[in-house]
Order: C-alpha cells, then sequence, then structure tokens
C-alpha cells in the first residue's frame, strides 16, 4: 500500500505588522507574495519561495519566537536547501543581516541563521555530506 504523499509544511507566524513582514520576506528573502488581505486592512499574508511557505497573521499579540521562551530552542524553522553557500551569497547581496553565518555546524548541519523583522530565526541549511 502506498501512503499519500504530505507536499509540505508552513511555519504559521505571529507578526505585528503583516505588510511589514511581507516586504522583509519579499525583498530581503526574495519569497513571493501569494496572498494578503483583506484589502483594505492587511493582516494575514503568506509567502512562498519553492516548497516553502510561511503564513503570517497580526493578532494583537506580540510576536513570540522560540528562543524567547527556551534559548536551547532557538529555530522557529528549519528551511532544507540543497545549495546553502549559494543562498547565503543571494541573501548577502539583498543586504540580509545573518544572526549566525555560513558554517558547518556541531551538530552535522551546513547552514545559516538569520532572524525575520518580527525575530523569529530561520535557519537554511541541509546535512553535511
Amino acid at each position: 500500500m502506498t501512503q499519500p504523499e504530505i507536499s509540505g509544511i508552513s511555519p504559521f507566524f505571529i507578526v505585528s505588522d503583516v505588510p511589514s513582514a511581507l516586504a522583509f520576506y519579499r525583498d530581503r528573502l526574495g519569497f513571493e507574495i501569494i496572498f494578503q488581505g483583506p484589502p483594505e486592512d492587511v493582516f494575514f499574508g503568506i509567502v512562498r519561495r519553492g516548497g516553502a511557505m510561511i503564513m503570517l497573521k497580526s493578532v494583537g499579540v506580540d510576536p513570540l519566537p522560540n528562543y524567547k521562551r527556551e534559548p536551547a530552542a532557538r529555530w522557529d524553522a528549519y528551511l532544507d536547501v540543497p545549495d546553502p553557500d549559494a543562498l547565503a551569497a543571494e541573501f548577502a547581496s539583498r543586504n540580509a543581516e545573518f544572526s549566525k553565518p555560513l558554517k558547518d555546524t556541531h551538530d552535522g548541519l551546513r547552514g545559516f541563521e538569520l532572524k525575520d523583522a518580527d525575530g523569529y530565526v530561520l535557519f537554511f541549511g541541509r546535512p553535511r555530506k
């Protein structure tokens, strides 16, 4: 019996301002804005790049990235990328600021971290070969 496929998973981040968050993902990280609404007061949005999709919503509470709850659990999302070196170079050309530079990590990964406009920590990388 073949298992039904799951094509992806998308983090859902509470943000302070959806238009600002959407602009960060579009301008700094090259994501496409695939939804924002409602038109008169944008409080929800979705960005996508390749197989990665992130949902963003403003609900009137402060964002709470993982590292603020538990420093040992600092990532809010892991984004699997085949070539973290090339992606880091692209992001640097877009003036993205890295919170941890591109490197081989102690736990067997190669990648880098950055914080989005609300402080969510994203790790872009892959297992080392």
